[in-house]
């Protein structure tokens, strides 16, 4: 049995596919220790694995709080801030639990598994929940202020990429990164987000090919997944009043802003007041909303809007028309599963870029002020009339049931990197030879 510890850093969308493979390689047999913020203890533990925090819950909801994070101009510098300060008790924290047969799996901001990667040759595959950080030239991502726009000569954008890595991104992060790397008794590092957080060893990208199409920039070697369909509904309990209403009549609208930090009072406001087609329903989801046990199925079923705090969407999209959404890759994969149609409405980070992902795979538009009643109602107009959209997301619909299961494609690609284990080989745009670096000295430290 092979010890595999994953670290999620991030929202709950960063969190929840690791939670799904760390499900699926425990259903295989391996040992699972899941290092993340506190909030999701229980749901790693209701899982079965060893919980390992990072940071405090007191941190991370102030954190999450902080307007400055789900600012463009600010979410960079204040998330990198609280990540800083945890990078050298997560690396100790790691050095302690890691043995000769250990495996390590991180997300995007894993710092500290890729430098016990560098520094042990622990074997390390590094996640990328969304491509928008994976900062191709070829194809650049969608930012609210940096889009490098696709039509320029290639020289001239990759410029200007490293122009933004080395002036926006490694400005940022290189001082705290680079201070511990030199207490190690490493080098400093360059390029931190265009090549050195990636793992020499592979890195997996959870989503397909036809959502992100691959670059021949992208960090070698990867493997592309498929989207890890996880929507963690264990703990869900029975909701009467919601089923009563999803009974009554048409099938609703949801709308969600996710984890993001909006005036959700404002963000309700807007949709009640957008001019919706007559007979539409929604749901709403939002902190705001009362308790599911606060309610009465009577009540619940009179509603033309109804709120919930919380409920797993792999269960509830099947049973409605559309998706208003911010732009989480992981709930846009659960309205492709679904079929349903899309209205993005992106407010940072990756949301952007996701969002242009959809509009551009035909299933949805992208939305950028969704706080406008009038622009609302127009898009989801737009894709509920639109017979195109809805035969593309049946073409997506179709397509992802029969893909092979996301969770289990990524526990696999793993297991490739435990000892013993058969490294699948995957197309990309290197070599063979390159597909297969060695696991010499595999979790042997120094």
């Amino acid at each position: 049995m092979t010890r595999v510890i994953i670290t999620a850093i991030g929202s709950a969308g960063d969190v929840h596919p690791l939670l799904g493979i760390g499900a699926a390689l425990a259903a295989r047999g391996h040992e699972i220790v899941f290092c993340t913020h506190p909030p999701f203890a229980e749901a790693a533990r209701r899982q079965g694995f060893t919980f390992v925090p990072i940071g405090t819950a007191e941190e991370y909801a102030a954190a999450m709080a902080n307007p400055a994070l789900w600012h463009p101009r600010t979410s960079f510098r204040t998330l990198w801030a609280v990540i800083a300060p945890t990078l050298r008790p997560h690396f100790d924290t790691l050095a302690a639990l890691t043995d000769d047969d250990t495996v390590l799996v991180g997300t995007l901001w894993a710092f500290s598994a890729r430098l016990m990667q560098e520094l042990y040759r622990v074997p390390f595959v590094s996640v990328q929940v969304s491509p928008s950080t994976l900062l191709s030239a070829h194809a650049p991502p969608t930012h609210p202020r940096l889009t490098i726009p696709r039509g320029l000569p290639l020289a001239v954008k990759v410029a200007l990429m490293r122009l933004i890595e080395r002036y926006a991104l490694d400005k940022v992060c290189g001082p705290a990164l680079n201070a511990l790397r030199g207490e190690l008794g490493l080098a400093p590092a360059k390029r931190i987000f265009g090549q050195w957080l990636h793992s020499t060893d592979g890195v997996l990208c959870l989503f397909p090919e036809w959502f992100a199409q691959p670059q021949p920039d992208w960090p070698a070697p990867y493997r592309a997944s498929g989207f890890p369909l996880f929507n963690d509904t264990s703990a869900q309990a029975i909701d009467a009043g919601l089923d009563a209403f999803l009974d009554s009549g048409e099938r609703p609208v949801v709308f969600t802003a996710g984890s993001t930090l909006v005036d959700h009072a404002k963000y309700e406001a807007a949709v009640r007041a957008a001019p919706l087609e007559r007979g539409l329903r929604g749901i709403l989801l939002t902190p705001d909303a009362p308790s599911a046990e606060a309610s009465t199925p009577q009540a619940d079923a009179q509603f033309a809007l109804l709120k919930r705090r919380y409920v797993p969407l792999q269960a509830l999209l099947p049973r409605c028309r559309a998706l208003v959404h911010h732009g989480g890759i992981g709930t846009a994969a659960l309205a492709y599963e679904a079929g349903i149609p899309q209205v993005v409405t992106p407010f940072a980070h990756d949301q952007f870029d996701n969002a242009q992902r959809v509009a551009a795979s035909g299933c949805g538009v992208r939305l950028d002020d969704p706080l406008q009643p009038r622009a609302l109602a127009r898009a989801l107009g737009h894709v509920l009339g639109n017979p195109s959209i809805a035969l593309q997301c049946v073409r997506m619909q179709d397509r992802l049931a029969a893909s092979p299961d996301g969770c289990e494609a990524a526990a696999r690609y793993i297991e490739g990197f435990m000892p013993g284990g058969v490294r699948e080989q995957y197309v990309t745009h290197q070599p063979v030879s390159k597909l297969l670096p060695a696991l010499a000295n595999s979790g042997q430290r120094a």
